[in-house]
């Protein structure tokens, strides 16, 4: 069965993209309907896009706030409040951290942590 871990490792965001648009538009007006495996593989991939695509975003608010930005202005680009864009990067520095944690490889270390914590600072500044 195919899953989001078994792709994931294996594909680029836009790789993946490209595949789920393929069987996508299979699926919606192609002649014949999809497998079940075609299916669970749009699944899949729908999932690690979602995946890839949270992960790119948190290195881009990271990019941001080492560019100088505010959190009004990465709220403002992610067309959320300031309060909530700090609070979703918090969240996944918390969830990296945990990874670790529970995998000893995957996540962020505690220096990473650590550092990513720094630059976030508060959502006030």
């Amino acid at each position: 069965m195919v899953t989001p871990e078994q792709i994931e490792q294996d594909v680029t965001l836009t790789s993946a993209a490209a595949r789920y648009d393929e069987l996508w538009v299979r699926d919606a007006v192609g002649d014949a309907p999809l497998g079940r495996g075609e299916v669970l593989e749009l699944l899949a991939l729908g999932e690690v896009i979602a995946r890839k695509a949270v992960y790119g975003r948190q290195l881009a608010v990271r990019s941001a706030r080492r560019a100088g930005a505010s959190w009004a202005q990465i709220g403002s680009a992610l067309g959320v409040s300031k309060q909530a864009a700090w609070e979703a990067h918090a969240r996944w520095i918390d969830e990296q951290a945990e990874h670790r944690r529970r995998s000893d490889y995957e996540g962020l270390d505690e220096e990473q942590v650590a550092a990513l914590r720094k630059l976030a600072g508060r959502a006030d500044e």
